[in-house]
């Protein structure tokens, strides 16, 4: 079985939400990742937060980030076991992510290296 990462990718991603919106998305994506686990497809995943984040440039050039500068940020992923890159796209494609325009999920395998 091959390992994949889904990267969430969020448009707007600073844009202020109510605090029920966001425990709302919360347990959507618990649900979703609840629903992989189920199947023993979940290897781990994370949420990336924004407060005290930090760009490293090129000759040591450190700036505030990722904010402003950028259309779209990183805002989480997690990494599941599928046996071809379209089954886990399955999985990316129940994301709850998804639900905003703009916001996609890239699906990467792993490079057992």
């Amino acid at each position: 079985m091959k390992e994949f990462i889904l990267i969430f990718r969020h448009e707007n991603a600073t844009a202020k939400v109510s605090p029920e919106q966001m425990q709302l998305w919360m347990k959507q994506q618990m649900d979703w990742v609840g629903s992989i686990a189920a199947q023993n497809k979940f290897i781990s995943g994370t949420g990336l937060l924004f407060d005290d984040a930090k760009v490293v440039r090129h000759k040591g050039i450190v700036t505030n980030g990722p904010f402003g500068e950028i259309k779209e940020t990183l805002g989480g992923y997690i990494m599941v076991k599928a046996e071809t890159v379209e089954e886990a796209v399955e999985f990316a494609k129940g994301s709850p992510v998804l639900q905003g325009e703009g916001n996609t999920v890239e699906v990467r395998q792993i490079s057992k290296h």
